[in-house]
């Protein structure tokens, strides 16, 4: 495995390691008692053929087995017999303990990488995230950790365990006969080369074959994500060719280790041949010459094909090894991503909020350096309701962000309260913002459970209030199973309308003390949109919302309104000041709705005004003087 990469899975494998050194020490001596067991299976045979039918004198170290002859050769047949059950049994038991305590070490090791890795993505930038193929991450948490189960609980002990068969069979093979040894061992070197020879070529075909297992993911999650659009423009068929494209590689890739594992196998299997015919035809020769028994050759012989049988298994292990250091690698590389500013226990936890937000001359951009952001200035006041308006892409939505402490920017500083929200607890600071995204994501469990993801300890009263606060409670009633109806993945059962409902209930069920929605009303219909405009209109008063968005509806509602252009801020003020002014905003408005005059509003939001009236200052211009801070962008 490579160095830094994997310095972060090196140290979760140890540690879990050490977790578990009981049974690893106890799956060791396992791995002994199979081993012992191993070494003694051939020696009943010599016994029964050199000392009984043949009826040679027993070697000092046997001297202990002459009285089994004492009852006669039939008898002596069956007892040494026996031992051939008991060694049988003794393996089975060893074997048993062994393949049980790695398997249960390997799948708390897949458990645990899975854990770690699944936090680790969580804890990862949005710039990551955006970057990253979900097809691709998939693979890394269940494909490769699945690998290295397999190592750890099928192989690692496996090849001590052939490691120290062969190193056991050859000192009994250089005792029994050096000479003959020293001719068997000439077929090593050839061993030895093809089994690190695979080794290579298969982790480099491994690697390659994740990668393209890890696009064929993606192309499989785009394709069923987005299977409305693909049908409504016909596309299938273009779908099926480049998965097809995909998958051919893959099977060519796949075809291409296993030739080589087969070309392997094969290979060691021809020089495990050799090595038994040289074995065969020299100690036959000895036994001709008489320097060597029948049970000495054929005690040999058994060995040597036991040596061979492991070191073919070395060869199969070394491809599983190979393709687990390629899993390693790859789950090292996303743990050796340091998460951007993560979250502490030292930064300020708080209750609620009183809703103050100001931006100090802040600047941003994302991972491609093109300023989203360019020295943007504002207040909101406490309780303020605001509207952030311009065109797409003016950076409405990252001003969002930024509150939120999804980034961190450039210069500047956004504060909340008067306080950096650097300097806020994180999870504690996004409890106290209600947040509606445009893009309205639901889970693909019952209503009930994607309202309280809100407040997980929500009771059902609560479920209920914060969705008639939503104008949901009617169509979530009339569903079959009501709140407990199971909707489809991301709430494609249900409408845009409903969705976006669920959404707002969701946010308003922790009752924040700043509501910020994204797009509300965009891209649903005339009904949905006054229902979430009477719902906002409910929810705002006592908070500070901020709405963003492109359509200029119901401005008039708003105490204050700030108009972005290219990530800056050009205008602020009121619908009426803002008109008067006949500047960007008269503009985006006039273009919107074909006249210089108010269009009639198509969600007729006019909550009372609040008691904090915007500055008649100029409302570009904040108060205080702020100093730039030379900030580096850091996401969270």
């Amino acid at each position: 495995m490579s160095g830094k990469s994997t310095n972060r899975f090196q140290q979760i494998v140890r540690a879990h390691l050490r977790r578990v050194k009981g049974k690893l020490c106890l799956a060791a001596l396992c791995t002994l008692g199979y081993t012992a067991a191993e070494l003694l299976a051939p020696w009943p045979l010599k016994i029964i053929f050199d000392h009984i039918l043949l009826e040679k004198p027993f070697t000092p170290a046997l001297s202990m087995l002459g009285e089994v002859l004492a009852g006669g050769k039939g008898f002596a047949i069956v007892v040494i017999s026996v031992a051939i059950l008991l060694i049988a049994a003794a393996k089975g038991a060893f074997s048993y303990g062994q393949l049980y305590l790695t398997s249960r070490v390997g799948h708390q090791m897949v458990y645990t990488l899975r854990r770690e890795l699944f936090a680790h993505l969580q804890r990862l930038s949005l710039s990551f995230h955006n970057r990253a193929r979900s097809g691709e991450l998939l693979t890394k948490v269940t494909s490769d950790t699945n690998t290295l189960k397999d190592v750890f609980s099928e192989s690692a002990l496996s090849f001590v365990s052939q490691v120290l068969s062969v190193v056991g069979m050859f000192v009994v093979l250089f005792v029994l006969n050096w000479r003959l040894s020293l001719i068997v061992m000439t077929t090593f070197p050839a061993l030895l080369w093809t089994i690190f020879a695979i080794y290579r070529r298969v982790k480099l075909s491994a690697r390659r074959q994740r990668e393209r297992e890890g696009r064929i993911a993606t192309r499989i999650s785009e394709t069923i994500g987005s299977v409305v659009l693909v049908r409504a423009f016909g596309r299938e068929a273009y779908e099926q060719q480049r998965f097809d494209a995909e998958s051919s590689q893959n099977l060519d890739e796949s075809v291409r280790t296993a030739r080589m594992e087969a070309g392997a196998s094969r290979a060691v299997e021809i020089i495990n041949a050799v090595g038994i015919w040289a074995a065969v035809l020299f100690g036959a020769l000895q036994v001709v010459n008489g320097r060597m028994s029948p049970g000495d050759v054929l005690i040999f012989t058994a060995y040597l094909t036991n040596m061979y049988k492991p070191l073919r298994l070395m060869a199969k292990l070394s491809t599983q090894f190979s393709k687990a250091t390629v899993s390693a690698e790859r789950i090292g590389e996303i743990l050796n991503i340091e998460p951007d500013g993560a979250n502490d226990d030292r930064g300020l936890r708080v209750e609620s909020l009183r809703g103050e937000i100001a931006f100090q001359q802040v600047s941003f951009a994302y991972g491609d350096k093109k300023a989203v952001l360019n020295d943007v200035s504002f207040l909101i006041a406490q309780g303020q309701r605001v509207a952030l308006v311009g065109a797409s892409g003016a950076g409405k939505s990252t001003v969002a962000s930024l509150i939120l402490r999804f980034y961190r920017p450039q210069c500047g500083q956004v504060l909340i309260d008067g306080l950096p929200v650097g300097e806020y607890h994180r999870e504690s600071l996004r409890r106290e913002i209600g947040v509606v995204l445009q893009d309205n994501i639901l889970f693909g469990a019952s209503i009930r459970e994607n309202i309280a993801y809100g407040k997980p300890d929500a009771s059902a009263v609560e479920i209920e209030q914060a969705a008639r606060l939503a104008y949901a409670h009617d169509f979530i009633s009339a569903l079959p199973d009501g709140y407990d109806t199971i909707i489809g993945e991301r709430g494609s059962t249900l409408s845009g309308g409903q969705r976006q409902r669920i959404c707002l209930a969701r946010a308003v069920i922790k009752q924040p003390s700043i509501l910020i929605l994204d797009e509300p009303t965009a891209a649903i219909d005339a009904e949905s949109s006054f229902l979430i405009g009477r719902a906002v209109e409910r929810l705002q008063r006592g908070k500070t919302t901020l709405v963003i968005s492109h359509q200029f509806t119901a401005m008039d509602s708003f105490d204050q309104i700030i108009v972005l252009k290219n990530g800056v801020v050009v205008e602020i003020g009121t619908h009426a000041q803002l008109l008067a002014r006949r500047g960007y905003y008269f503009e985006l408005f006039r273009l919107q709705s074909g006249s210089e005059e108010p269009p009639t509003a198509i969600i007729p939001l006019n909550p009372p005004k609040l008691q904090h009236p915007p500055t008649e200052t100029d409302p570009l211009r904040i108060t205080q003087t702020f100093k730039r801070p030379n900030f580096q962008r850091a996401e969270v």
